[in-house]
C-alpha cells in the first residue's frame, strides 16, 4: 500500500484557495491605489495578483476532485469494491 506523505519540505504555513483570494484582492487594491499609479510596481502587483488568484482556483479545483474521489473510495468500500 502507498503511504501518502507531504513532499514540501518548507516551514511556510499553506494558504487556503479563500486566503489567496484575499491576498490577490488586497495586492490589487495597492496596485490600483493613487500611489502606485503610472509605477512600474503596478504592472507587477497586477499580475502577482492575478497568478494568486489563478492558483487559489486551481487549488480549490484539486481540493474538491480529492474530496469528492475521497468520498468514492469510500463508497466503493461500502459496497466491497474497493
Amino acid at each position: 500500500m502507498v503511504e501518502s506523505k507531504p513532499t514540501s519540505t518548507g516551514t511556510a504555513s499553506q494558504l487556503a484557495p479563500d486566503e489567496m483570494r484575499g491576498l490577490a484582492k488586497r495586492l490589487r487594491a495597492r496596485a490600483q491605489s493613487v500611489l502606485l499609479r503610472h509605477q512600474p510596481e503596478q504592472h507587477d502587483l497586477l499580475t502577482a495578483a492575478s497568478h494568486i488568484e489563478q492558483f487559489a482556483n486551481i487549488s480549490a479545483e484539486i481540493l474538491a476532485t480529492a474530496a469528492a474521489v475521497d468520498r468514492l473510495s469510500k463508497l466503493l468500500g461500502i459496497m466491497g469494491g474497493a
